[in-house]
């Protein structure tokens, strides 16, 4: 969901395989938070081209390359069936890189089902979408990973979640069952109820995200619920690490069930994370959401 160019790049390949959580290693000199070439640009020389963006993905979704292979799908329509539709668009097989050609507000009457290898571009257009750190704000339930207790299928979802801006939303940043969630260089501040929920075996990595507190302080919350397939009910497991709490936010965590909690190094070895200091605060509350970005010429990404 983001990226900072600049910013130093967490390498665990030499880590020794049993150590379940290895420290993530210091930024070089020339990237300190108080040094004079730390650059805060996100997705650096993406918007040259139009289909630059395709591979730029860290974390769990890496791999994905979206409609890189496929033509340019034009959004002609701001209704919400039909010919020249974002949903009509988004529906069917083959590899799909989508950009609009209108400006304006998509009222859906239910659900889009995006197939596999498309790429949903907003740019050039003001159309609510972000391909750069989302933005959230005016919401309740923010983000939920694993529907019910009885999907236990959902133990396979991986989920990678940075630089995204939850502004004032209440709760589910996000709440979680059966998945393995990995947070890092977030910022939310003044939820309503908790800030990240961990249901039953879920197992959230948050790492050097800013929680800043309004009335409520609570930052993770434990909830307990039963598996469909298991005797027992339990909660899900946390591992905080280089997360910073402000405003009195109490982070309330369980250190006996860290150890439970995977590492990212057993999926990726690098992605790119900063320190959570007020530079980084200041960046994600003003880069993330709609950017008002022309739509870049159609030409295939140069390969090295």
């Amino acid at each position: 969901m983001g990226n900072l160019h600049g910013f130093h790049r967490s390498h665990h390949a030499g880590e020794t395989p049993n150590a379940p959580f290895p420290p993530s290693p210091a930024p070089p000199s020339s990237s300190s938070p108080s040094g004079p070439h730390m650059t805060v640009e996100p997705y650096c020389h993406v918007d040259s081209s139009l289909r630059s963006l395709a591979g730029k993905a860290e974390g769990f979704g890496r791999a994905a390359v979206g409609g890189l292979n496929g033509p340019i799908c034009h959004v002609t329509s701001l209704a919400d069936e039909g010919p020249g539709t974002l949903r009509e668009a988004c529906k069917g097989p083959e590899p799909l890189w989508i950009v609009f050609d209108v400006s304006g507000t998509i009222n859906l009457s239910s659900f889009v089902n995006v197939a596999s290898h498309k790429t949903v571009d907003g740019r050039g257009q003001r159309v609510k979408i972000t391909g750069k750190g989302c933005h959230f704000m005016n919401h309740n339930k923010t983000i939920l990973i694993g529907a019910d207790p009885s999907h236990v299928t959902d133990r396979c979802i991986r989920v990678t979640i940075h630089h995204c801006f939850f502004d004032g939303t209440r709760q589910r940043h996000p709440r979680v069952r059966f998945a393995k969630i990995h947070l890092f260089n977030n910022y939310t501040r003044h939820w309503s109820i908790y800030a990240v929920g961990a249901g039953v075996e879920s197992q959230i990595y948050s790492q050097c995200n800013i929680y800043e507190a309004g009335e409520k302080k609570t930052v993770f919350k434990y909830i307990t619920e039963k598996a469909a397939d298991k005797e027992k009910p339990g909660a899900g497991f946390i591992r905080s690490e280089g997360d910073w709490f402000l405003n009195g936010a109490k982070s309330c965590l369980s250190h006996e069930g860290e150890r439970h909690v995977f590492s990212p190094t057993q999926h990726y070895s690098e992605w790119t994370v900063e320190s959570p200091v007020e530079k980084l605060k200041n960046y994600v509350k003003h880069s993330t959401g709609w950017q008002n970005l022309p739509l870049p010429p159609d030409q295939l990404p140069t390969t090295t």
